[in-house]
């Protein structure tokens, strides 16, 4: 199959390639299925999350352990089991969703609600985590100030 991105042109994906969220992404309910999309090859610090639903529609996404090495999501007992979470989670990879501004230091990082992946079932969800120390939007100079 082959479909029409925001970063990459055309570009060839297969179904084992695919992410699926049942309820699909707060504000984007409808649309299920995306493609992960790495910007720099075997590494997924930076990823494009691109609609095959919709083209215009991608998320930029960032692993937020580079970003910020504290950062501890902890699922829910309704999400664990939602995603079929491992005990010890290993089977969950973890995204939070970038707002890239033109000025960067006006953008932002969503660490409150991030994506969880199954990594075996390839099934996500974005989930809202309970830490206080989680905001919608952290703004992305405080982690490089800090040297995070």
């Amino acid at each position: 199959m082959e479909i029409i991105t925001q970063y990459f042109g055309s570009i060839p994906y297969s179904e084992e390639e695919l992410i699926h969220f049942s309820d699909g992404l707060f504000g984007f309910t409808e649309m299920k299925n995306y493609v992960p999309l790495a910007f720099q090859d075997n590494s997924d610090a930076l990823i494009s999350l691109q609609s095959i639903d919709d083209h215009r529609i991608s998320f930029i996404l960032m692993n937020p352990f580079q970003l910020y090495s504290e950062y501890a999501p902890v699922l829910s007992a309704e999400d664990s089991n939602f995603l079929e979470a491992s005990y010890d989670e290993k089977n969950i990879s973890y995204y939070v969703i970038c707002v890239i501004h033109e000025d960067m230091e006006e953008s932002t990082v969503n660490l409150k609600a991030p994506i969880a992946v199954n990594t075996d079932t390839r099934e996500a969800k974005q989930i809202i985590l309970d830490n206080p120390l989680y905001k919608f939007r952290h703004p992305i100079k405080d982690f490089i100030r800090r040297g995070k």
